[in-house]
């Protein structure tokens, strides 16, 4: 095999039915062949070319493939440029009640028509998945919350919506918010939020988005950072809010901390040392 023909598997840490393909090739040909998973993948440059449902397809770059389960297709490189392509595949076991939560009615029969699509959305849904996959600090809540507003796109493809309305004061989620409070600097599964809320956790998901319009992991986040910024503002050092409010590290605390605030902590600390 060519060394320019590379692939390259991780798995979920947190989500059992997920795994994540990285390829790159340009003289290598899959036979025909089908997975249990769907397949959900975006081609980054040159182009993939496969036979499938009947047809021949064309994947170009920014596209999107998507294999249902037991779709049979093969693929090869389709130009002169190198094929680099990330695939998702992720089992019915683990999509599906999601989707049902998401508003499908038998979700286990659920199938996506359309084998290629230019959908930016959809991409970014994706390579959002894939980089939770690659990323093996990323938690189950953020997986979970991922993967149901994934579900929620799909579902919404095929035209459906489910209105979300602002609900009255509900001791249900102001329970789970406070949990999420309580636990602030911890590690929070979606498993125990449903424990608190006493409902299903996939219906959790989306009943929780209803009334706070984040998931819970969207909250959690907010939270933290908010109270981290406070942190930053009656002077505690950097690491010490790093650790106090769950960050593993700098770096990760950097991620989540300046697509809110435009500034690292860092920064954020030397603008209030000015002022």
């Amino acid at each position: 095999m060519s060394v320019e023909n590379r692939f390259q598997f991780a798995k979920s840490a947190v989500l059992d039915e997920v795994m994540l393909l990285e390829a790159s090739m340009s003289d290598f040909s899959y036979g025909t062949h089908a997975h249990e998973e769907f397949s959900f993948g975006v081609t980054l440059s040159g182009r993939q070319d496969f036979f499938a449902l009947g047809e021949h397809h064309k994947s170009h770059v920014g596209n999107v493939i998507v294999f249902n389960p037991d779709d049979a297709h093969d693929g090869h490189s389709g130009g002169e440029d190198p094929l680099h392509y990330k695939m998702l595949y992720v089992h019915p076991d683990q999509l599906s009640p999601m989707l049902a939560s998401a508003g499908v009615r038998r979700a286990q029969e659920f199938r996506i028509e359309r084998i290629v699509q230019h959908d930016a959305v959809l991409k970014t849904h994706i390579l959002r998945l894939a980089a939770l996959v690659e990323n093996n600090i990323s938690s189950a809540l953020e997986y979970s919350s991922a993967l149901f507003e994934f579900a929620e796109y799909l579902a919404c493809q095929k035209g459906i919506l489910i209105e979300s309305k602002r609900r009255a004061k509900d001791p249900v989620f102001e329970r789970v918010r406070d949990y999420l409070h309580a636990h602030v600097g911890e590690e929070v599964s979606l498993d125990a939020l449903s424990q608190v809320a006493h409902m299903s956790k996939y219906h959790l998901l989306r009943c929780f988005r209803d009334y706070f319009g984040m998931t819970p992991h969207q909250y959690w986040q907010n939270y933290r950072i908010n109270r981290a910024k406070e942190a930053l503002e009656l002077g505690m050092p950097l690491a010490d809010v790093a650790f106090t409010f769950g960050f593993t590290d700098l770096s990760y605390f950097n991620r989540r901390f300046k697509p809110m605030f435009g500034l690292t902590p860092y920064q954020f600390r030397r603008t209030l040392l000015r002022s």
